[in-house]
């Protein structure tokens, strides 16, 4: 079967201009909106899975700006957003990508945006405000950080292998990774766990991990990151012959991509 040809270059600028926008917005109100006596405003998958006030007014925010710009687009937002669209185009946005980084003061959090044409992503943007860093890519186009070209870096052996990865807000989810972390753990160079996925695959994106993994992912978390990630060069997928999904999604360097689904698919990462 053949790859489809990418959308035309003017729908693909006008795309990017809208993501540009709505994570730097999303991303400033976030930044300089947050409340100091900043509390959860419900949960999720688990009591640990938190969802705060900022991140409802982060994706209001999105909705409407969106909406605005393309009102005939769909949307899919982590937060309970959902419209069917008519143009072909669906956005699939995290309004807050590391909820419990941002609900204690770190820094690694983000806003994710990504524009899919015919379900495919062919703009992916995170911005993660707290340190300073924009991420865009368009497809075909290659992955920048800051209006700068970026670029996977070169791998070294597996043994020397600095993998990121992140763990599920379900307990009996959490111990199965944990199983799996511990064998992997001794066969590479170290194991990071940063808290947010989209900033995750952006640092596989940037040089800053060799490869990264994750069990457990929803369309928001990855689709932005993913792009940005494969358009720098790295290898992205999940369990062998499927691509990134709720499942299991990797991300890495080719030549340390290989071996790492390897040992995820003998360990059956994605299996309780």
């Amino acid at each position: 079967m053949s790859t489809p040809a990418p959308p035309d270059d003017r729908l693909l600028d006008d795309l990017l201009d809208v993501a540009l926008a709505a994570a730097r917005q999303a991303g400033a109100l976030l930044r300089d909106g947050r409340p100091a006596d900043l509390g959860v405003a419900g949960t999720k998958s688990s009591p640990v899975d938190v969802v705060t006030e900022m991140d409802l007014a982060s994706e209001k925010l999105l909705v409407e700006l969106i909406a605005d710009r393309r009102p005939e687009d769909g949307y899919l937002g982590e937060e309970g957003a959902e419209r069917p669209g008519t143009s072909g185009v669906r956005w699939v946005v995290d309004p807050l990508d590391g909820t419990v980084n941002y609900l204690y003061g770190l820094p690694s959090w983000a806003v994710s945006v990504a524009a899919e044409v015919d379900g495919r992503a062919v703009v992916g943007v995170v911005h993660a405000p707290a340190r300073g860093e924009l991420f865009h890519a368009v497809l075909g186009r290659g992955a920048r950080l800051n209006g700068r070209p970026v670029s996977a870096r070169p791998a070294p052996p597996w043994g020397q292998a600095l993998i990121g990865t992140g763990f599920n807000y379900v307990q009996s989810v959490r111990v199965r990774q944990a199983e799996v972390l511990l064998a992997l753990m001794p066969e590479v160079r170290d194991v990071r766990r940063g808290g947010a996925a989209a900033v995750d695959l952006c640092d596989v994106a940037a040089g800053r991990l060799d490869g990264y993994y994750e069990r457990g992912l929803a369309p928001w978390d990855h689709e932005a990151g993913c792009l940005i990630a494969a358009e720098a060069g790295a290898l992205v997928g999940g369990r062998p012959g499927h691509g990134p999904d709720g499942r299991l999604t990797v991300a890495a360097a080719p030549g340390v991509y290989e071996p790492l689904q390897e040992r995820l698919a003998a360990l059956r990462a994605w299996a309780d």
